[in-house]
C-alpha cells in the first residue's frame, strides 16, 4: 500500500470513530445544560407611584403591586433577564432594565424614588441562617426626601448609624425579642419616627426600610416597612 493511500485510510478511520463518538455524545446530551434558578423579590418602594405589573422576558410575573408591598420570592432562570415595570393594566413602562441574574442567588429589586425619577435598586440577599437565639436584620433608607438617619433603641444605642437615601446595611445579628426603636436625625437625639413593638423571631431574617415622604400624608406618610425574607 502506498504511503499516501495509507495516510488517507488512517484519516478516514479516525474520522469514522470521531463521528461515532460525537453521535453517541449527542444522544446522551440531547438537551441544553439545565439553567439554575435564582430567587427574586420585587418591592414597590416608590411612595407616589401607582400600582404596577412586573414583566420578565415578556411574561407577566406579578400584577397590581402597590406601595409598599412586595411579590415574595419568585423563581427566575439565571442569565440576562429583561425586566419591565408597567403601570398596572397598561403598556406604559416606568422601569425597564436588562439584569444579569446568577443562579442559586437571592435578590431583592426595589422600585425606588418618586415616580418622576423611578429607578430599580438591586440588592443580593444573604439568607444565611442566624445563629441560635438570633435573628438577622438589615435597614434600607428608601424615603426620597428624608435626611440621613440613625436607627437606635430608646436609650440612644445606635443599631444602624448614618444612612442616607438608597444606602443599606448588611444583615446584622440581633437577639430575638421585641424592640422599641427610633429613627433619629443622624448624629443627633432628634427623633423623627418611633418604631414600637418590633418583634424579631429566632431564626428569621428581616428587612426594615424607611418608606414614604417627610411631610407626606395618608399612605405616603413617613414610616417603616418590615419584610420577612426568611
Amino acid at each position: 500500500m502506498k504511503p499516501l493511500f495509507k495516510r488517507l485510510m488512517v484519516l478516514l478511520i479516525l474520522s469514522s470513530f470521531l463521528a461515532i463518538g460525537c453521535t453517541e455524545d449527542d444522544s446522551n446530551n440531547s438537551t441544553s445544560p439545565k439553567l439554575e434558578n435564582a430567587m427574586v423579590k420585587v418591592v414597590h418602594a416608590s411612595p407616589d407611584a401607582p400600582g404596577v405589573d412586573l414583566i420578565v422576558d415578556g411574561n407577566i410575573a406579578g400584577t397590581n403591586l402597590t406601595f409598599p408591598n412586595n411579590t415574595g420570592y419568585l423563581e427566575v432562570e439565571e442569565g440576562t433577564r429583561n425586566v419591565k415595570v408597567n403601570v398596572s393594566g397598561t403598556s406604559t413602562t416606568v422601569i425597564e432594565a436588562d439584569l444579569t441574574i446568577e443562579g442559586m442567588v437571592n435578590y431583592s429589586i426595589f422600585a425606588v424614588d418618586q415616580v418622576a425619577n423611578l429607578t430599580p435598586m438591586v440588592i443580593v440577599d444573604d439568607l444565611t441562617s442566624p445563629a441560635m437565639g438570633n435573628a438577622h436584620l438589615r435597614f434600607i433608607h428608601l424615603s426620597p426626601n428624608a435626611p440621613a438617619v440613625d436607627i437606635t433603641t430608646k436609650d440612644g444605642t445606635v443599631v444602624f448609624g448614618n444612612y442616607s437615601f438608597k444606602e443599606y446595611s448588611n444583615f446584622t445579628p440581633l437577639p430575638a425579642g421585641t424592640y422599641d426603636l427610633q429613627v433619629r436625625l443622624a448624629g443627633t437625639e432628634t427623633v423623627v419616627l418611633d418604631l414600637n413593638g418590633i418583634s424579631v423571631d429566632d431564626g428569621n431574617i428581616y428587612t426594615v426600610f424607611a418608606k414614604g415622604l417627610v411631610g407626606g400624608t395618608g399612605n405616603q406618610k413617613l414610616g417603616a416597612e418590615i419584610i420577612v425574607n426568611k
